[in-house]
This record gives structure tokens, C-alpha cells and sequence, in this order.
């Protein structure tokens, strides 16, 4: 099953460091967009089917967490995973953003192997050996 990704990070190098570890997961990608903020992963979930979200905190124009609210009044949250990317690891925000729905944290820096067994855990994707 190939999965269609989000990757929201205002980083084009973060962005291409979870395009470059996806693939390392060997975790089975459709299509793979990508979006600087919030507002442009809006636009791209207006549009498209996604499957699941990566997703940073802190971005210009609308951040991680004011996205997540957007799609938690739109109902997105609930059928659309959100995994947040950061460096941003206090258990003060990780508590929060859980509570807002958020399906996972991944703290930066990551293994492919970290990234693959989230993605597992949250949409039970096996690898079939």
C-alpha cells in the first residue's frame, strides 16, 4: 500500500532529510508533497489525499501547532495523522500536542528506523517478511 506524505517543515534541508529517510525506511511512498507552513499543508489537504502528515512546530506564516488546530475544526485531524518533526522536545509540549490529537513526536535528529516504526505504529504499515 503506498502511502501519500506531507512534509511540512519551513526547511527545504529538513524537508529533503525526511524525503532521503523515508526512503531509507523503505516505507512505501505514493506521492510525497511538500509544504513550507501551515497554510500551504491547508492547501495541499484541500486538494489531495494524504495519508499522513510530518509536520514542524515552528514555521512562518502559520506554525505546526495553529495548523493543527485548523485541521481539528475542519474534522482533518481526525482522519489525517499527524506526526510532529522537531527539535522541540519539552514533555510540557508534547502533552499538549497530543491532547490536541497529534498522532506522534519525532525528535530531530532521527534514524530511518525511528521513523519506520512510527509510521507503523500509526498506520500499521508492515514490510510483508
Amino acid at each position: 500500500m503506498a502511502l501519500n506524505i506531507l512534509v511540512v517543515d519551513d526547511s527545504s534541508t529538513v524537508r529533503a532529510v525526511i524525503r532521503k529517510t523515508l526512503k531509507l525506511a523503505e516505507i512505501p511512498v505514493g506521492q510525497l508533497y511538500e509544504a513550507a507552513n501551515g497554510k500551504e499543508a491547508l492547501d495541499i489537504l484541500a486538494d489531495n489525499w494524504i495519508d499522513l502528515i510530518f509536520a514542524d512546530i515552528n514555521m512562518p506564516v502559520m506554525g505546526g501547532v495553529e495548523m493543527i488546530d485548523k485541521m481539528s475544526e475542519d474534522g482533518l485531524l481526525k482522519s489525517v495523522p499527524v506526526v510532529i518533526v522537531s527539535t522541540e522536545g519539552s514533555k510540557t509540549r508534547m502533552e499538549q500536542l497530543k491532547q490536541k490529537g497529534v498522532s506522534a513526536y519525532l525528535r530531530k535528529p532521527f534514524t530511518p528506523e525511528l521513523l519506520k516504526n512510527v509510521v507503523d505504529d500509526i498506520l500499521g504499515v508492515q514490510d510483508g517478511s
